[in-house]
């Protein structure tokens, strides 16, 4: 009896081996198979081409250009206060009128600057027939001197005389003028062009020399300045821009779009040790009248130009650790990793060094490429024209996930692959 219970565990361990020798045979076969079927969709996948975008590498000018942040200022602004004490008189201008040099602004009450006037001019003639008769008795001193009726004395006296009495009328031509000097006070003109700001006085109005507020303000708004700060490190190209005929400064106001050319033409003697920048002046045409002073404006300096040079947009540009590199797409419709070197850079442009120019560089769709792998050019409109690696078709500006996501699409057949192989498994442990 115990020997038939040893054969009876003997032969059910034996079936038990049989049965998972043949489930693991059948599971290793199934993914044997789910792999070559993913290996193939993976080897398929990548064969697909990647949609991208390119463009053609340009060799043109290329104008190297700082930015900058600056603030309009005008070339000339004069503050009008009165030279005598009066009264206002006539205002002779309006607030925001232009005026040109020597355009009356204010008349004063010029009475007692008359009068002066009028006094130091009667005193002048009354000194001028004095000297006159001294003169007359000098001439006769002479010439009873000459026929010895008297000493020679009495000529000198009268010689003394003349000669202090010119002396005086010297004085009184001079009171003359100062009179008159203190009555063109009592007129105030414009001594430069330029559009007025607020008038704080009106007729009537008290004024006197040495008031903080002036009558008026004259600014000129044509031409205008924008002085900006710039590095230290840029000294020697904006010394060197100055110098230079083709150089010039791009400025807009951060509200518009509208470009504004001037010519740099002032460089400050020092650098603000503070900052570790320098100051810098540039001239603008203003007859529109659209930069106004204290207005806050982005500049753009132009330093230098290079000639002939690869420009490329930035965009493309690829910075890895190892350096910058471009793909460019050569005649087979494949893609190709050239290392660059970007010399330049500013808004949207980079130049560059290490491609030729006329070359396919890859805008759009880089991130999905590899070295070699095939490409399929976006035109403008969207739409992918023909290649080497793809047929033409619709597209929408990006990749769709096909080419997008080529080790993604490897895997999704190995899903019904493992499935398939779990099939048999399960099987095989419920005949067991």
């Amino acid at each position: 009896m115990s020997k038939f219970k040893t054969l009876i565990i003997v032969a059910a361990l034996a079936a038990v081996a049989g049965g998972a020798y043949t489930y693991f045979k059948s599971s290793d076969k199934a993914a044997g198979e789910g792999a070559a079927k993913g290996g193939n969709a993976a080897g398929a996948a990548q064969n697909r081409p990647v949609s991208v975008s390119t463009i053609i590498a340009q060799k043109r000018d290329y104008d190297v250009r700082i930015s900058a942040n600056g603030v309009v200022s005008a070339l000339n602004t004069v503050d009008i206060r009165p030279q005598v004490t009066s009264t206002i008189a006539k205002v002779h201008i309006k607030e925001g009128q232009f005026v040109k040099a020597g355009d009356v602004l204010f008349s004063l009450d010029s009475r007692p600057d008359e009068v002066n006037l009028a006094k130091a001019q009667a005193q002048l003639d009354k000194d001028l027939a004095t000297l006159a008769d001294y003169q007359r008795q000098l001439a006769r001193s002479k010439d009873l001197v000459s026929k010895k009726f008297v000493a020679q004395s009495a000529a000198d006296t009268s010689q003394t005389q003349v000669d202090t009495q010119q002396a005086v009328i010297a004085s009184d031509k001079a009171a003359v003028n100062a009179a008159r000097v203190a009555l063109s006070y009592t007129r105030i003109v414009a001594p430069s062009s330029g559009r007025t700001g607020i008038i704080s006085v009106f007729p009537g109005s008290l004024v006197q020399p040495g008031t903080a507020t002036p009558l008026v303000s004259i600014t000129q708004m044509d031409p205008v300045a924008i002085t900006f700060p710039l590095p230290q490190r840029n000294l020697p190209d904006a010394l060197e821009s100055m110098k230079r005929s083709d150089s010039y400064v791009m400025a807009n106001l951060p509200d518009t779009t509208v470009k504004f050319k001037g010519k740099l033409q002032f460089v400050d003697n020092a650098v603000d040790a503070a900052s570790g920048t320098i100051k810098v002046k540039a001239v603008f045409d203003n007859k529109e009248l659209k930069l106004w002073p204290g207005a806050y404006a982005n500049l753009e300096l132009s330093v230098q130009t290079l000639k002939d040079v690869v420009v490329v947009p930035q965009d493309a540009v690829i910075v890895g650790p190892r350096g910058s590199s471009v793909y460019i797409v050569d005649a087979e419709a494949k893609a190709i990793m050239k290392p660059v070197v970007v010399t330049n850079s500013f808004g949207n442009d980079a130049v560059v060094t290490g491609i030729e120019a006329g070359a396919k560089v890859v805008l759009d769709g880089k991130q999905n490429l590899r070295p070699g792998a095939s490409v399929k050019e976006r035109n403008g409109d969207g739409k992918e024209g023909k290649g080497k690696g793809g047929k033409s078709g619709k597209g929408n500006g990006k990749a769709d996930a096909s080419d997008s996501a080529p080790a993604a699409a490897s895997v999704i057949p190995a899903a019904p692959a493992a499935g398939s192989a779990a099939s048999p498994a399960a099987s095989a442990a419920s005949a067991s």
